[in-house]
Parts: C-alpha cells; structure tokens; sequence
C-alpha cells in the first residue's frame, strides 16, 4: 500500500493504527450498526448477472471495448467482466482491464499486473482511473509500456472487488487468478496458450503474491511462468502488534483498511458499531472515496478519538481475520518460480516477515530470486531522501523484475539465490 503524498513516518503510523482498528474494535456489546458499503457503481456494466452462481469462476460475463489511451498507444482497451469468488466462497462479479499492443501474435504472452489500489469507492477502479488522472497510475505506466511494446497483452484487475474490500488481501488473489482465466478463456484476445506472469508492488504486490500462493489449490489449471512481487506486506498481524494510538496524517488510510475488511467479514469485524459520532463522520466521508480522498478525510485522526473503547486488542474473531490475510501465516506455496524484491530499510512494512516468507518458501522447494534494494540514501552521489524506501524500491526494482519476467516467457530456467 503506496502512497507519495506523505512523509514515510506518516505512512508508518497509518499501518500501526490499523492494528488498532482490527484488533481492538470487538466489544462485548451487541453490534447494531451496518457496515459502510461502497455505493454500487452507476454503470451497469459492472452490477452481477441474475445467474452468476451458474457460472465458474472466471467465466467471462461480459465484454466492453474501452476508448485508446493516450498513456499507452496503439493498443486497444478492452473491459472484461468475470465471475470469481469472494473471502466465503460466495460467487461475485469483478472486473479486469486488458491491453492489447497492436501487432501482438495469437498467444504472446500475458502480464496481469496489479496496481497499488488504496480506495473504497466503486469510481476508483483500475478500468475509470485509466480514465483520470491517478498519479499512482503514472508510476507503473512505464513498466506496462515496456512489456507491451515486447507484444505482451497486459492485465489489470480490480483486485479489491465489488465491495472494494481494502485490506481483504486473499479475496485479491483469488480475483487475480479468476481474472487470468478470464482472460484466457476469451477468445478474442487470443491468449489461451499464453505464457503468464504476475507482478505488482506493495498492495498490488500482496494480490500477486496471494495469487501465487492460491494457484495450486484454487486454480490449479492455471500454467504459470512466474511472479514478481515487490514491497509486500506478508504479515498484518506483525504490523498490528506494535501499533499506537496516537494521531498520525495517514490515520485515514488505516482507518479505511478496518473499513473493508469490515465489508468482507461483517459478522466477524463489526467496527461500524463501535465508532464514536466524529468517527462514524469521517468513516461516511471515506466509504466511496479514492486514496487522496481518504487520506484527508482522517488526516491526524486516532483510534482513541474515533472508537467508542480500545482496551481490547487482542479479540480472537478479529485476531483471525488478520491471520486469514496474513501471507506469512499461510501454509501454502507458490507452484511459479518468484522474483522478491524490497528495500532492507523500508520502514512501512515488516521486513522480517517478507524474510520469513521468503525462507519457507525456498524450503519447500520454490524458486526464488530475492533482490534487496539499498536505500537512496545508500546510493553513490545521491542527495538523502529520508522516509522514500518504499516508494523508491518501486522503481529502483522494477527494471530487474521486468527482465526477470522476461526470461520467464522465453522459457529460460528460474535462478534461484535461496
């Protein structure tokens, strides 16, 4: 979860109030409040069919050709609906956005990458902001333009689904691979037999990364060539364990984490009962908002300030969502080679857990290339940027993942530094 407006140490303090709002919103009381949904989006395009339970996951329920866009020329847009699955089993609609480069060969490859998406509103999806003028967008536009112009068709899902459940980090992986099936099974993109990667950083690299992780059980038919994941938060547990109260600019974003994880498990997470008035209005400003939006909506807000009781933080139901969406604890592993990388310094998430993952992962017999990017202050002849590890690993790693993936679609054996 990425984000360039504020300062590090902003960033931080948002992931430690998280905690407080997963672990420590249960009370004894009886929940009484709905939770904030997002409102459904106007388009109708997007709403589920009658008969989605008929469907498999990722039957293609719909297809709709989307404007060019100027930020990726001479490829055509297409918008594919698809029925995947939410946290319970349940069947849900969700959405991907292809790319397609002109001149593309039948069953060149396919990168489904998934964007950094910090949003709780149904106007944020990858498939409007493509439309606007997201600067989170900006950052990855040269990434998706390298591989295109390699001829890769390239993916983008909404991997937050239809209640943009943010924080719901295995509901992500599930929509990523019902998205690559999607994709595969329609044939006007002509990606059937197409060698497949994922990649994404921070957020977009937990939905990759679950992805990979779920593809020997949940979508076993599915023929990876590889994943590469950057700056990803293996472990919400570990980040909530060490959080405080205190106000922080970045509250909101943690604040809107609690928000959707309380949309994917209602029974479990109640934590709309359990705010306080000023609370319940920040959290109505947040519930359709986009990540800017939210940021200002809670800036220098607290979970003392916005919660009716904090004394309980260690609540076995909400103790298990986290656990539920928490990469490390999962005990399962990717059947693709992966490619790691992240800043050694990067202080927004827990590097420990990323190491721990990483050692499990290579002892189950996973072929992992981990790159750790030295910090900018670290950097020969660059000026110190205190607090940019996160942001900066993106790019700093990016080229290395892309000719990583590269080398997977050619077929050429992983490497492994394990």
């Amino acid at each position: 979860m990425i984000r360039q407006v504020l300062s590090a140490d902003s960033r931080r303090g948002g992931v430690r109030v998280l905690g407080c709002l997963v672990l420590g919103l249960l009370l004894a009381a009886k929940a009484t409040a709905e939770p904030l949904y997002p409102r459904p989006d106007p388009d109708p395009f997007y709403a589920a069919p009658a008969d989605l339970a008929a469907h498999r996951p990722g039957d293609v329920l719909g297809v709709r050709a989307l404007p060019p866009l100027a930020m990726f020329p001479g490829s055509t847009v297409t918008l594919v609906k698809f029925r995947s699955s939410n946290s319970h089993g349940a069947p849900i609609a969700a959405t991907t956005t292809v790319l397609t480069p002109f001149g593309r060969r039948s069953d060149g490859p396919l990168l489904s990458y998934q964007h950094f998406i910090n949003a709780l509103g149904t106007g944020c999806a990858v498939s409007h902001k493509l439309y606007g003028d997201d600067l989170n967008l900006n950052v990855t536009t040269p990434i998706l333009n390298v591989a295109l112009a390699q001829g890769w068709a390239v993916a983008l899902p909404d991997q937050l689904g239809p209640q943009f459940a943010l924080g719901a980090a295995r509901l992500g992986g599930q929509i990523v691979l019902d998205g690559i099936r999607a994709v595969q099974r329609l044939p006007a993109l002509a990606a059937q037999h197409s060698a497949t990667v994922m990649a994404g950083y921070s957020g977009g690299g937990l939905a990759a990364a679950w992805a990979a992780a779920l593809q020997p059980t949940y979508a076993p038919e599915l023929q990876l060539a590889g994943a590469a994941i950057g700056g990803v938060p293996m472990n919400l547990v570990t980040m909530a364990e060490a959080l405080g109260l205190d106000p922080h600019p970045s509250f909101g974003l943690a604040m809107a984490a609690a928000i959707g994880l309380e949309r994917e498990y209602p029974d479990r997470l109640p934590i709309s009962s359990y705010l306080t008035p000023r609370g319940r209005e920040v959290a109505d400003a947040m519930a359709n908002s986009c990540s800017n939006e939210i940021l200002t909506a809670g800036i220098n807000g607290s979970a003392r300030e916005y919660v009716t009781d904090t004394s309980i933080f260690d609540s076995r139901q909400a103790r298990s969502v986290v656990e539920e969406n928490s990469l490390e604890l999962y005990g399962g592993v990717p059947d693709t080679p992966i490619f790691e990388w992240h800043s050694p310094e990067d202080r927004q998430i827990a590097v420990e857990a990323i190491e721990n993952t990483v050692r499990r992962w290579c002892a189950a017999g996973v072929r992992v290339q981990t790159l750790r990017v030295p910090a900018i202050e670290q950097l020969p002849e660059a000026e110190p940027l205190s607090g940019a590890e996160h942001l900066t690993t993106a790019v700093l790693g990016a080229p290395a993942a892309m000719m990583w993936l590269g080398a997977r679609v050619r077929g050429e054996p992983a490497p492994s530094n394990c």
